[in-house]
């Protein structure tokens, strides 16, 4: 048997073992891929809402509120507002959550293409290294093109959050939906009031983005590594390392999801003061901000701010809540994401 058979042997098992495929833009149904894709994540979104919630009511907990613990937290909401309290504004971030994921999935597999073709053929770097790059690039353009759609829907979605929370909600203004805080930040805040908090989103988001994609990578490629499965892989899906014996289904979702949940608990880790002063900047009233009536706080203010009321450490809050929504999110949406992408695949001949 040819090497070039060989080859061809190796990737048929792989094949009937359901390992995953390293399906690329084009060999997808683009259809299929987002109709099954808003189904799959708005019930990813749906059952990780609650820990949002819990993340931002503690991060824009004022100063003379006695500090609570997430397990706290989540109590006293269930206490006093239900169920509901766990999915206020969870509508509105549906509506704006099914647009902005097929833009950032489409953006996402577009750019890591394009970039690992660029970086391996003209870039001369090996083929790992190009796939580390192209999907750290991939995540970054993906993020900002994302956050275009999702930021209006985040600030409303948001607010709407932390209404009624007594002491750990800042704002005195009352909306009655999702609809109603549109009208009202549009005509009291002008319509960069939907845009509070842009710049903070992307500085979070985008290198968060990048960071994730490019440690996922690397650390998949080392936890196989680890087990002993070697191969000449020429990006970082799964199979492309070809153990002598191939892996079972449950131990490629297994590495898949460890994989994602460590580089979502360290991309938390990093971004977490972004995050708590980019909520602050979309949540807090002027007056409440520092920023004076009519005009919003600055990212300065709301930092010095935080940092009277609790020292370095206040940009740390909401970190529990967080790590572990990024991780376990983390976790679902790589083996989500994988699993659609292989329901959606055309059939190849």
């Amino acid at each position: 048997m040819s090497l070039r058979q060989q080859h061809q042997h190796h990737h048929a098992a792989a094949s009937e073992l359901r390992l995953p495929a390293d399906i690329d833009w084009h060999m997808l149904d683009k259809s299929k891929f987002f109709l099954l894709g808003a189904a799959l994540f708005s019930g990813v979104s749906a059952t990780l809402y609650p820990v949002v919630v819990l993340k931002t009511r503690q991060q824009v907990m004022v100063a003379a509120s006695p500090p609570q613990s997430c397990t706290t937290l989540g109590l006293n909401i269930l206490r006093r507002e239900g169920v509901r309290g766990l999915y206020k504004g969870f509508t509105t971030s549906l509506t704006g959550t099914i647009p902005a994921r097929a833009l950032y999935m489409s953006t996402l597999e577009v750019t890591k293409a394009s970039v690992a073709s660029l970086a391996t053929k003209a870039g001369g770097m090996s083929e790992p290294a190009a796939a580390a790059v192209a999907n750290a690039a991939a995540g970054l353009t993906a993020s900002i093109a994302a956050q275009l759609v999702w930021t209006p829907i985040d600030v409303v979605s948001q607010r709407l959050m932390v209404q009624g929370g007594g002491a750990s909600a800042c704002s005195t203004t009352r909306y009655a939906g999702g609809l109603d805080a549109f009208k009202i930040i549009v005509r009291t805040e002008g319509f960069q009031g939907l845009y509070r908090g842009f710049g903070m989103s992307i500085l979070t988001y985008a290198p968060s983005n990048a960071f994730w994609w490019a440690s996922y990578c690397v650390a998949q490629r080392s936890m196989w590594m680890s087990l002993g499965y070697r191969g000449g892989a020429s990006s970082c899906s799964d199979n492309n390392i070809l153990p002598p014996a191939a892996p079972s289904s449950a131990v490629v979702v297994g590495v898949q999801g460890l994989s994602a949940a460590v580089a979502g608990g360290v991309s938390a880790l990093v971004t977490t003061p972004f995050d708590t002063i980019k909520t602050r900047l979309q949540v807090l009233g002027n007056e409440e901000g520092g920023g004076g009536v009519g005009r919003p706080p600055s990212i300065t203010q709301t930092v010095q701010s935080l940092v009277q009321e609790g020292g370095w450490k206040a940009c740390y809050r909401g970190l529990g809540p967080r790590w572990a929504s990024m991780s376990m999110s983390a976790t679902i949406m790589i083996t989500t994401y994988e699993f659609l992408k292989r329901l959606s695949a055309k059939s190849q001949e």
